[in-house]
Protein backbone atom coordinates (compact mmCIF):
# COMPACT_ATOMS: atom_id res chain seq x y z
CA UNK A 1 0.00 0.00 0.00
CA UNK A 2 2.91 2.43 0.57
CA UNK A 3 3.50 5.04 -2.45
CA UNK A 4 -0.62 4.37 -3.79
CA UNK A 5 -2.46 7.63 -3.96
CA UNK A 6 -5.92 8.17 -5.33
CA UNK A 7 -5.07 9.05 -8.93
CA UNK A 8 -2.80 6.17 -9.38
CA UNK A 9 -6.20 3.70 -9.37
CA UNK A 10 -8.54 3.68 -12.28
CA UNK A 11 -11.95 4.23 -12.26
CA UNK A 12 -13.18 0.91 -11.54
CA UNK A 13 -10.97 0.63 -8.69
CA UNK A 14 -12.25 4.36 -7.37
CA UNK A 15 -15.80 2.92 -7.68
CA UNK A 16 -14.93 0.09 -5.62
CA UNK A 17 -13.56 1.90 -3.07
CA UNK A 18 -16.25 4.15 -3.00
CA UNK A 19 -18.85 1.18 -3.19
CA UNK A 20 -17.14 -0.76 -0.11
CA UNK A 21 -16.27 2.29 2.21
CA UNK A 22 -20.43 3.22 1.84
CA UNK A 23 -20.72 -0.20 2.84
CA UNK A 24 -22.57 -1.78 0.05
CA UNK A 25 -22.28 -5.70 -1.31
CA UNK A 26 -18.96 -6.55 -3.36
CA UNK A 27 -21.49 -7.66 -6.04
CA UNK A 28 -21.91 -3.89 -7.46
CA UNK A 29 -18.09 -3.99 -8.02
CA UNK A 30 -16.14 -4.91 -11.28
CA UNK A 31 -13.99 -8.48 -10.50
CA UNK A 32 -11.15 -6.88 -12.07
CA UNK A 33 -10.67 -3.76 -9.94
CA UNK A 34 -11.36 -5.92 -7.31
CA UNK A 35 -8.44 -8.44 -7.78
CA UNK A 36 -6.14 -5.25 -8.65
CA UNK A 37 -7.48 -3.69 -4.88
CA UNK A 38 -6.54 -7.34 -3.08
CA UNK A 39 -3.20 -7.59 -4.81
CA UNK A 40 -2.19 -3.95 -3.42
CA UNK A 41 -3.82 -4.93 -0.05
CA UNK A 42 -6.55 -2.05 -0.08
CA UNK A 43 -8.93 -4.99 0.19
CA UNK A 44 -9.67 -8.31 2.16
CA UNK A 45 -12.58 -10.08 1.72
CA UNK A 46 -15.07 -7.75 0.89
CA UNK A 47 -14.07 -4.98 3.18
CA UNK A 48 -11.41 -2.10 2.86
CA UNK A 49 -8.63 -2.49 4.96
CA UNK A 50 -7.16 0.13 7.37
CA UNK A 51 -5.23 1.52 4.64
CA UNK A 52 -7.74 1.66 2.20
CA UNK A 53 -10.25 3.61 4.31
CA UNK A 54 -7.01 6.43 5.51
CA UNK A 55 -6.83 6.91 2.15
CA UNK A 56 -10.23 7.19 1.13
CA UNK A 57 -10.75 9.36 4.20
CA UNK A 58 -7.77 12.07 3.26
CA UNK A 59 -9.19 12.29 -0.44
CA UNK A 60 -13.14 13.10 1.16
CA UNK A 61 -11.20 15.68 3.45
CA UNK A 62 -9.61 17.02 0.75
CA UNK A 63 -12.06 17.50 -1.37
CA UNK A 64 -14.18 19.07 1.46
CA UNK A 65 -11.36 21.37 2.09
CA UNK A 66 -11.70 22.66 -1.55
CA UNK A 67 -15.60 23.00 -1.55
CA UNK A 68 -15.21 25.53 2.16
CA UNK A 69 -12.24 27.11 1.02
Amino acid sequence: MEGISWADLDAEELRAIAILGAGLSIELCDPVALLNLKRLGLIVGSHLTAPAHELRRRVVLDELGRVIA
